[in-house]
C-alpha cells in the first residue's frame, strides 16, 4: 500500500514534515509512506499553463498522486488559513482528478494550543470539493506540537503516537475498502 504524504510546510525544520517522518516509521507493515517533497517546486496556479503539456513539476505531483492509493497531507496554520503553497499545489489538482475518491487523511499541527483548526478546516472544505474520500478517524488537530515532537524529528507523546496509529490504521482501513 502506497501512501503519498505532503507537508504543508517548506521549511527545512518544519514540524509538520517532521510529523511525517515519523508517522511513516509507525506504518504498519505492508504500508509505505513516501514523502512528496515537490510542492515548493510547482509554479503559481494558472490555468493557461495547465494544457497538454504542464510543467514538469506539475507531471511529477500528479504522478505521485495517481501512483499513491491514499494520501496524507499535514498541515500548519499561517494567518487562519491553510499555506499558500498547499492550496497551490491542490489548486494544480482541481481539473485532473487525482483526488477524486481517494482516501486522503488530513493532520494539522500546530504549536498553537488550537491545533491549526481553522486551516484544518479550511482543508476539508477545499478536499471535499475536490471529492477526496474523507473518512472516519482520517483527520486529527495536534495542539502544541513543540512538546509532543522533538527537534530529532521523534514523538514524545505516548498519546499523540496512539492517535497517528490510529489515524494509520483508519487510512489503511479506507484504502482496502476503496478495492
Amino acid at each position: 500500500m502506497r501512501i503519498a504524504a505532503v507537508s504543508g510546510s517548506l521549511r527545512k525544520v518544519s514540524s509538520n514534515t517532521k510529523l511525517l517522518q515519523a508517522a511513516a516509521a509507525l506504518a504498519a507493515e505492508g504500508m509505505e509512506i513516501q514523502l512528496f517533497e515537490g510542492i515548493g517546486e510547482l509554479p503559481h496556479f494558472n490555468p493557461d499553463l495547465d494544457g497538454d503539456e504542464p510543467p514538469a513539476s506539475v507531471i511529477e505531483w500528479r504522478k505521485s498522486l495517481q501512483e499513491a492509493d491514499g494520501v496524507i497531507l499535514c498541515t500548519p496554520e499561517y494567518a487562519n488559513g491553510v499555506p499558500g503553497v498547499l492550496k497551490n499545489a491542490l489548486d494544480w489538482i482541481v481539473s485532473s482528478g487525482e483526488f477524486l475518491d481517494k482516501p486522503t487523511a488530513i493532520i494539522s499541527a500546530s504549536p498553537l494550543a488550537t491545533g491549526g483548526k481553522v486551516a484544518h478546516a479550511s482543508l476539508v472544505l477545499t478536499l471535499q470539493m475536490m471529492t477526496a474520500k474523507l473518512f472516519d478517524g482520517g483527520q486529527l488537530s495536534i495542539p502544541l506540537i513543540y512538546k509532543k515532537l522533538n527537534e530529532q524529528g521523534e514523538f514524545t507523546d505516548e498519546a499523540t503516537v496512539e492517535e497517528i496509529k490510529a489515524l494509520l490504521q483508519a487510512l489503511a482501513k479506507a484504502v482496502k475498502s476503496r478495492g
